[in-house]
């Protein structure tokens, strides 16, 4: 850790370090560090170990990054960084680190949810129990955050069949706006998002990623498309002269194969 550190410090020094890393800020860094972060995940759905070692050197290497930059500027350090992120760990397991016991991972994470709730009034007697959801989350990821801060104070429909109903109905909104206010993109807009909002909430109802089926659904869609274009490629034929209905029958072949 010591050596990645110097590496680090090296490369961003004045006069001696490389020029792009010297230019860099918290700014310019952050959407590195979250394309990092995909890329740990992607390596991960692949099952492919060395790369998800590869990927977490290049995570750990955006941490580096800014606690550097934070160096530099008199905020925080390295060391800073690695001894709050122990100490919230201690903290936040007290069934680990101290005499509490819970029996189970649902009491477990009630524990950590109301730490953390704990945490935020400390910062800020007038906090809202959403406050401190990243915005920069994800859009389907946050909304699920937003909706398990909400029902924690009980504002929740407590049966799954309730958040279909709610989703049937949103269904039907956006189709009554499409017919009546085909020109309002705004409205319509507002009316899809709402859909998705209780699509998010379904996900969480049934303990489902969202973010994750959706990534697994366009890596599916993705293989069975790319398989459409190999079937026409054996057949001399060009995917844009090719008609919707031979379109279809060839998802439905690369359908059945995969499923072989």
């Amino acid at each position: 850790m010591d050596k990645l550190l110097d590496i680090m410090k090296a490369l961003r020094d004045p006069e001696t370090g490389c020029p792009w890393d010297v230019q860099q800020t918290f700014e310019t860094i952050a959407p590195y560090t979250l394309e990092e972060a995909h890329e740990v995940v992607e390596t991960i759905e692949n099952n492919d170990m060395d790369a998800l070692k590869d990927e977490l050197g290049d995570l750990l290497l955006q941490v580096v990054f800014h606690s550097q930059i934070a160096s530099e500027k008199n905020l925080f350090d390295f060391t800073d960084v690695v001894e709050n992120i122990c100490e919230k760990m201690i903290r936040r397991h007290p069934h680990v680190f101290a005499d509490e016991e819970m029996r189970d991972v649902e009491s477990q994470n009630k524990a950590w949810e109301d730490q953390k709730a704990l945490e935020r009034q400390e910062k800020d007697q007038n906090i809202s129990i959403l406050d401190g959801i990243t915005l920069s989350l994800p859009a389907l990821t946050r909304a699920v955050k937003l909706q398990k801060r909400a029902a924690r104070v009980g504002f929740d429909w407590p049966e799954t069949s309730q958040v279909i109903d709610k989703l049937q109905e949103e269904m039907i909104e956006l189709s009554e706006e499409l017919i009546k206010a085909k020109d309002n993109h705004e409205k319509i807009e507002e009316e899809f998002g709402d859909m998705m909002f209780v699509y998010a909430n379904l996900a969480r109802h049934l303990k489902i990623n969202p973010e994750m089926a959706l990534r697994r659904c366009n890596k599916k869609f993705e293989t069975r498309f790319k398989m459409i274009e190999q079937y026409l490629i054996k057949d001399g034929k060009v995917i844009e002269e090719s008609s919707l209905e031979e379109l279809d029958a060839l998802w439905d072949k690369a359908k059945a194969e995969l499923k072989k």
